[in-house]
């Protein structure tokens, strides 16, 4: 939905809650479906879900105009979604068929959608950071009013890349949010065994820019909120901001790990804080919407990519040749 974003998730209207609750769900039914779709062989290549991230994929990026950048990364599919793409071409990319949304060439980690603003996803780890402040840099020179946003996990904030990056924004005062999707593990690294600092925000301080922790990063109107606070800030000229939401994947940290470094009752723990049913409740308890609409949201979700994997699955596989095309500009 292409509506006016609000700054407060409390002047969210009605058509706004039950957008992003279909949002929130077709993440859910998208990645569950590429699951069953790699388990087939189907998807070449490798993919990470963001189950259990709805919410912090959702509230972090509704709030941005279509005008705005995003850069996402290797876990990215939540975040594509929300900045809006065809699901249909986004299935089909995946699955590496000609109708993909990049001709089928870049696979689940290298999805670009310029249309909407989406840089793209990136397999390489903190592969946004230089990209998204060079972006940065562009829209303040040019003075476009539009914010970046680079999208990362935990881990990537360990890399040198991150530093080196926050201190360039910092010193150039850019329109640029550095949003770590914190779901306590780099691949099967936890976050208390690599880093000193408890909130990943702590590391804000040594460039002396702004800073946003959300702890309940699976309460989808926290996220929201904060993140239009970092958009206000650094869209008013303010320079950038470290925005931190913590949440927890579900799921290996990508198709292939099976994610015995952590126990079945820390995943089973987090579950029960499952996101898409928390938002489920607020807006049943708070009469924003009745149970049989949030339920049609539901079903309809599961259509939308019931009929997605139909569409990849009857396409033809792209032709190696188009690996060739669209590599320069004239």
């Amino acid at each position: 939905m292409e509506g006016k974003r609000v700054k407060s998730s409390k002047d969210l209207t009605k058509e706004q809650h039950l957008d992003m609750y279909r949002l929130m769900h077709l993440i859910r039914d998208f990645d569950m479906a590429l699951s069953k779709l790699f388990s087939r062989g189907l998807v070449h290549g490798m993919t990470h879900y963001s189950v259990g991230e709805e919410a912090a994929n959702v509230g972090g990026i509704y709030p941005f105009k279509k005008e705005d950048l995003m850069y996402s990364n290797h876990r990215g599919h939540g975040q594509t979604i929300t900045k809006g793409i065809d699901i249909d071409r986004m299935m089909a990319e995946i699955l590496g068929k000609e109708t993909g949304q990049c001709k089928g060439r870049g696979g689940s980690m290298h999805v670009y959608d310029l249309e909407h603003g989406n840089m793209g996803c990136n397999g390489i780890v903190g592969g946004g950071h230089g990209l998204s402040t060079g972006a940065a840099l562009t829209q303040k020179m040019k003075k476009t009013g539009n914010v970046v946003v680079c999208c990362m996990g935990d881990g990537a904030t360990n890399e040198g890349s991150f530093h080196e990056c926050l201190n360039m924004a910092s010193n150039w005062d850019l329109p640029l949010i550095f949003y770590v999707i914190n779901n306590k593990y780099g691949i099967s690294m936890a976050q208390e065994r690599c880093m000193r600092v408890k909130k990943i925000t702590e590391r804000a301080a040594s460039y002396r820019i702004k800073a946003i922790h959300v702890e309940d990063g699976n309460d989808v109107l926290q996220v929201y909120d904060a993140m239009q606070e970092a958009i206000e800030h650094a869209r008013s000229g303010k320079g950038p901001v470290l925005i931190e939401a913590v949440t927890y994947r579900w799921f290996g940290h990508s198709a292939s790990d099976a994610g015995k470094y952590r126990s079945r009752e820390e995943v089973a723990e987090w579950k029960a804080k499952d996101p898409n049913l928390k938002y489920k409740k607020y807006l049943l308890k708070n009469n924003i919407a009745t149970e049989e609409e949030l339920n049609k949201i539901e079903e309809h979700a599961k259509e939308v990519i019931d009929g997605a994997v139909k569409f990849a699955k009857e396409s033809k596989v792209a032709d190696g040749a188009v690996a060739f095309q669209d590599n320069y500009a004239d």
